[in-house]
């Protein structure tokens, strides 16, 4: 088990110890629930008033702090207690799933495909022809890269993820279990004579370095030139990106929502959990989409929309109190 005093912990956070314990502190944990032994954090000064029940030793706090640590209970104060929290959980961490040989013998790799110094590929998994994988990147069990992929340097696939033939996923990135990277886009055209014709899907998809995407998330290939995700990008659990969608740098999509096709987003994009973005519609940089929202036109640099179909968020918050004095009145 693994065990830090608090000035171990903040030898890695360099920010201030207010009180003193003796305690060792084996692990963090939420303040409701955190036991005599574990550090927690306070990250919202409205969560000070938690502090008093419970029995963590430490805490990581904001500098603004108001409130005391108490007798044998230290706070490690900083600029930003979230970001000091992520150091901690690092501490913490359990080691990856270990590999006991490089690449395993159940493992295809094609004789063509070429797997840089340190790679390590897992059970079951098939490495189709021209497949590049860069130095030190981890390919877990029952993994399927096809024809022409490339994975960068240090990058992570987790098991049952399907990357097809033709795309490309950069440095350093995370691809969850269960990701598909590169299906059909979903085209189709009415025809009188067959119903509906399948429209081929020839783009590929490009994925940019330290991108992460989520368990069961789709990223479709374009259906000609290529569906593009920006360096950073963070893409959570069920996530939908539709054919020749093109995401800037360090944009944020929760889980459950989704883009229609060639939908374009700007650097620093933040889409709400179960939002949906319309087919060839345009957000600017930094622009917000509230969760539960459908944006049926683009939105402005900077602008955060709300509700179904989105609108200004001010605009929208107006219209929510007045629906609900409507129906207030209607009740007297």
């Amino acid at each position: 088990m693994k065990s830090y005093s608090v000035q171990q912990i903040n030898e890695v956070l360099k920010g201030t110890i207010l009180g003193h314990t003796q305690q060792s502190i084996t692990a963090p944990e939420q303040l409701e629930v955190a036991m005599e032994t574990e550090i927690s954090f306070i990250g919202n000064k409205k969560y000070e008033k938690l502090w008093s029940a419970s029995k963590a030793c430490v805490a990581v706090v904001n500098e603004d702090i108001s409130i005391e640590p108490g007798e044998n209970r230290a706070f490690i104060k900083v600029k930003n207690a979230d970001l000091a929290m992520s150091q901690v959980l690092t501490l913490f961490a359990h080691p990856m799933p270990e590999f006991y040989i490089d690449i395993h013998p159940t493992a295809v790799v094609d004789k063509t495909a070429i797997i840089g110094v340190g790679s390590k590929i897992g059970a079951g998994s098939y490495i189709g022809p021209r497949v590049k994988i860069g130095e030190n990147s981890i390919i877990y069990p029952n993994v399927t890269i096809l024809d022409e992929s490339t994975i960068g340097k240090n990058s992570v696939i987790w098991s049952g993820t399907v990357v097809r033939e033709r795309c490309h996923i950069g440095n350093d990135c995370i691809i969850h279990p269960n990701a598909t990277i590169g299906a059909d886009g979903f085209g189709f055209r009415p025809c009188p004579e067959r119903g509906l014709v399948k429209i081929p899907q020839i783009g590929n998809v490009i994925i940019g370095n330290g991108v992460e995407i989520g368990a069961n998330s789709c990223v479709d290939r374009g259906k000609f030139s290529s569906t593009i995700i920006g360096d950073g990008c963070k893409i959570d659990n069920l996530v939908q990106i539709g054919h020749n969608s093109k995401l800037g740098r360090f944009c944020i999509m929760a889980g459950s929502s989704g883009l229609a096709g060639s939908v374009t987003l700007g650097n620093g994009v933040i889409i709400g959990g179960s939002a949906s973005i319309k087919d060839h519609a345009t957000l600017g940089d930094g622009a917000v989409v509230g969760a539960g929202s459908g944006v049926t036109c683009d939105v402005p640099a900077g602008k955060t929309v709300l509700g179904y179909p989105a609108v200004e968020a001010r605009d929208a918050l107006k219209q929510w109190a007045i629906l609900k004095r409507l129906v207030n009145d209607s009740k007297k």
